[in-house]
């Protein structure tokens, strides 16, 4: 069922698409200025709102073969819901107007189409490891594999790094003073991390951040990304994602034994609620009394990762 839901996905968001550029081209055209008594930027209002509501459609309906980001892992649950039902977000993200929009054309059409179910919350602490994964960690398997084609990270980044809190925001620090591009910190995370907790750092750059591609500036990518385990004050771990230079990972120390370092290998990388859906859920209890963090004073958002 789930097949034949994903096909039908996939031919709705086809149809919709058709039927948007049909009625963009007919907001824009000459004749509807000639002939119908609406301004421009009504118009305008219109042709934006059907933009917002299928610019992805076409990827829809001619999707890439799904793969989850990182070689070893079985996808985030949001990952897995979107392969199963393609139109899980488009119809999740709109409003009633939007929702109206896409019912009335698929009717229209004669199409018989249920809906998406709402895509589930991601939530605390990390996913049970699978059966593979722990026959990996008896057998010393470091997870951390490259994509198909391409040369493997170092020995030197087949690590965990525990830091203490003052460690971890000073990576935060070096790559936002470098511009490497990934990992946002500041007084936000300084603020809501517990002080005295330890954190867990690793490389494990998804495919599309794999060194060596370009980086969008002429160059190419030269550091690694790593996925970070945070502890914010309140004790729930989260993850993070952040640019490490490969010389600042290897300078740091390592004091874990070996299979503890593959276990937690496994939990960063299950752990799928983020800085971002932490700090959101936060923000209505966000007082300087409890974390200490004025955002007036600063005018730094949470981390978006």
């Amino acid at each position: 069922m789930s097949r034949r839901d994903a096909r039908l996905d996939r031919d709705i968001a086809a149809l919709l698409a058709a039927r948007a550029f049909t009625e963009i081209r007919y907001l824009a055209g000459d004749v509807r200025r000639r002939s119908e008594d609406s301004s421009p930027e009504e118009d305008l209002d219109r042709i934006r709102f059907l933009a917002d509501l299928c610019h992805n459609m076409p990827g829809i309906a001619r999707p890439r073969p799904w793969r989850p980001s990182r070689r070893g892992t079985s996808g985030s649950s949001f990952q897995q819901a979107m392969a199963k039902r393609p139109m899980s977000w488009s119809w999740h993200t709109t409003g009633p107007e939007g929702r109206a929009w896409m019912l009335r054309h698929i009717e229209q059409d004669g199409r018989r189409w249920t809906p998406p179910p709402p895509l589930r919350a991601r939530g605390k602490g990390p996913s049970p490891m699978t059966l593979r994964q722990r026959v990996g960690v008896l057998l010393g398997r470091w997870p951390v594999r490259a994509p198909i084609g391409r040369h493997p990270l170092p020995a030197e980044a087949h690590f965990l790094k525990a830091l203490d809190t003052g460690g971890m925001c000073a990576l935060y620090e070096e790559a936002g003073r470098l511009r490497l591009g990934l990992g946002t910190g500041g007084p936000w995370l300084r603020a809501h991390l517990d002080p005295d907790g330890i954190h867990y750092l690793v490389p494990d750059p998804a495919d599309y951040y794999w060194p060596g591609n370009p980086d969008g500036k002429g160059g190419t990518i030269r550091w690694w990304q790593c996925t970070a385990l945070l502890r914010m004050y309140d004790g729930e771990r989260v993850s993070g994602m952040l640019a490490v230079l490969p010389e600042t990972f290897t300078a740091l120390p390592s004091t874990l034994p070996r299979r503890e370092q593959l276990r937690l290998v496994h939990l960063v990388r299950a752990t799928e609620r983020d800085t971002y859906l932490w700090g959101r859920d936060h923000k209505g209890g966000c007082d300087p009394q409890l974390c200490g963090y004025v955002p007036e004073a600063t005018g730094i958002p949470p981390p978006d990762n």
